[in-house]
């Protein structure tokens, strides 16, 4: 009896020790801790919605809103109120509060939450309606401009300019949106940029958002560059020219617009009080030959990204600004073999030239 209570004791000291040490691997990976993990995995769906829609999904910018709503099926649902996809719209883009702009992106598949992903600075990969001459289908009738420029996070500029697409003299002339009449001009609080260092600052600190849309199709894209590809002023007039840029494919392989330039040019000039005034907002093609594409050319590209493919990636900035690049080298590349080909074509006719006339003076002394 004495040596089975000594058992005891000593069994109960064992057993203590054991639970006082850490518990095996094995135990971490037991049902119980599973259930345990995936309940408070859950909880969020614990959380009253009105504060998830108030309080923290009105913070969220919009490819963030977009990541929350792919985290489950009850967020998703949340996530695509029609107000707070409006408001992240009308946060980002000013303009899209214009009464035109609201009602085009109300008739989107699904309201503004198609027009963000459509407008905002994604990779596009245009669409190809093969050969460039042909006309694609459903061009657009219309098209509708929506800029934004800011400065140093400020808004100094935004405006909806309506164009119609249909008439012959749109299409057979240059195409070219203009924001502002040739003497209209817009003040800001941008200090006069009397040294090169101010330029600089432009390059730096302004921002401008481009957005076509086709409120026929139902589809917009963002053409700007976001911030400028290039900043310079005027030697004759001092006015100071900022430019924005992206770049549109789809044309015919060694076609001239195989690649075309969307470029958009901000001019500035200073006024009595020291200020810049925003005098020049506008819009152009260029093909690589270095033409401005006229209204059916510019449709048929505009129309090839309006209805390409959005990537996942936002495009960064050093991207688009590369693209730029890239399309000035080859565009530059191009000029050279036109000249050499031009070169070479010229001394071919100079040589048939002194052939002909050799061949006609030895004609007429041996005659």
């Amino acid at each position: 009896m004495q040596n089975a209570l000594l058992q005891t004791r000593k069994d109960s000291k064992t057993m203590a020790t054991t639970s006082s040490a850490s518990p095996p691997l094995s135990a971490l990976c037991s049902p119980a801790i599973t259930i345990v993990d995936q309940n408070n995995a859950l909880t969020i769906s614990t959380v009253h919605q009105d504060i998830i829609e108030t309080h923290i999904f009105t913070r969220l910018d919009g490819p963030t809103l977009a990541s929350a709503s792919c985290a489950s099926t009850h967020l998703h649902a949340l996530a695509s109120q029609e107000n707070l996809w409006t408001d992240i719209c009308h946060s980002t883009w000013p303009s899209t509060t214009s009464s035109r702009v609201r009602h085009v992106i109300s008739n989107f598949h699904n309201g503004p939450r198609s027009f963000f992903s459509d407008a905002f600075p994604l990779t596009i990969e245009p669409v190809s309606f093969g050969n460039s001459s042909e006309n694609p289908p459903d061009l657009p009738t219309e098209i509708i401009s929506a800029v934004d420029i800011y400065y140093k996070k400020e808004q100094i500029f935004s405006k909806v300019v309506e164009t119609e697409t249909v008439s012959a003299w749109f299409k057979c002339s240059p195409f070219r949106v203009d924001l502002l009449d040739p003497k209209e001009a817009v003040s800001t609080r941008i200090p006069n940029p009397d040294k090169d260092e101010t330029c600089r600052d432009l390059e730096e600190d302004m921002e401008l958002s481009w957005i076509i849309i086709d409120p026929i199709g139902k589809r917009a894209m963002n053409l700007s560059s976001q911030r400028p590809v290039n900043v310079h002023r005027h030697w004759l007039s001092g006015e100071v020219q900022v430019k924005f840029a992206s770049v549109v494919g789809g044309g015919g392989i060694g076609a001239a617009t195989e690649l075309v330039q969307c470029g958009v040019v901000v001019t500035c000039g200073g006024s009595a009080k020291g200020e810049m005034h925003v005098r020049e907002v506008s819009l152009q093609l260029e093909d690589m030959d270095g033409m401005y594409l006229n209204g059916r050319e510019s449709l048929v590209m505009l129309r090839r990204g309006l209805a390409g493919k959005r990537g996942r990636g936002k495009k960064r900035e050093s991207e688009r600004k590369k693209e730029v690049e890239e399309f000035l080298e080859r565009k530059r590349e191009r000029k050279e073999r036109k000249m050499r080909r031009e070169g070479t074509l010229d001394t071919l006719c100079v040589a048939f030239g002194v052939s002909a006339s050799a061949s006609a003076l030895l004609f007429l002394l041996f005659r």
